[in-house]
């Protein structure tokens, strides 16, 4: 019995580390809803098997964000599979490890105050992220659908989806990152090449339309002919 007391009262603090995040309603909501995300991204085809990641902030002040933990299948995604981090990527609640990625999803929320950032991996994204990095980015242009975005009045805008060499480095990529946000205001997304899309919102819902409208506008693209080396 002594040997069992001793080991509660030694797993208690690691317990109590691993859930000092704040507003859990906020926290299980949001998970839910971005559970229901990538489900609906996986059916898409634009996050298979463990591809992707997925994030929302749930508190300005201190910044926590509610993210995907590490190496989940995005086709069974549920909300007890998220995490809730702070500003420096440090777990507040749950016990996985976050995605190798989520310094850049930190990165695009603290750049442009974004509520919400999604990343897909479909083929249209990986083709066209690779057959156009020598350019540095794709523009999108002449589209009705481009009308999605959050900003764009008209099908004659032209929308620049940079294209970043991919990298394992998260903290010189996340600089990189930060570079290109900085030097192509207004921007809805960008890419890593071979890898896929990232893109953004005010919140949720804007950042789920922003992944329709530019994985539909992507595969326009390739099914065009525009995926060609």
């Amino acid at each position: 019995m002594k040997k069992l007391k001793t080991l509660s009262k030694a797993a208690a603090p690691r317990q109590r580390q691993a859930n000092r995040g704040g507003g859990g309603a906020d926290f299980q909501k949001t998970a839910t809803e971005l559970a229901a995300a990538g489900r609906a991204f996986y059916a898409r085809g634009w996050a298979l098997g463990t591809s992707g990641n997925f994030s929302a902030v749930i508190s300005r002040q201190p910044l926590r964000l509610a993210i995907t933990s590490t190496g989940l299948d995005k086709g069974t995604l549920t909300p007890a599979q998220f995490l809730e981090i702070g500003q420096s990527n440090e777990v507040l609640r749950g016990r996985d490890r976050p995605s190798a990625e989520a310094l850049l999803h930190l990165t695009v929320v603290r750049e442009l105050s974004a509520g919400a950032v999604l990343h897909t991996h479909s083929v249209w994204s990986t083709v066209l992220s690779g057959s156009h990095a020598a350019n540095g980015g794709i523009a999108l242009e002449g589209y009705e659908m481009l009308k999605g975005l959050e900003g764009v009045r008209t099908h004659k805008h032209r929308e620049w989806l940079p294209i970043l060499e991919n990298s394992q480095d998260m903290t010189e990529l996340a600089t990189r990152v930060s570079t290109t946000l900085r030097d192509n205001r207004g921007i809805h997304g960008f890419l890593l090449r071979e890898h896929g899309l990232y893109t953004w919102g005010s919140d949720l819902q804007e950042a789920r339309r922003h992944v329709e409208i530019l994985e539909f506008l992507m595969e326009v693209l390739v099914r065009a002919g525009a995926g060609t080396r």
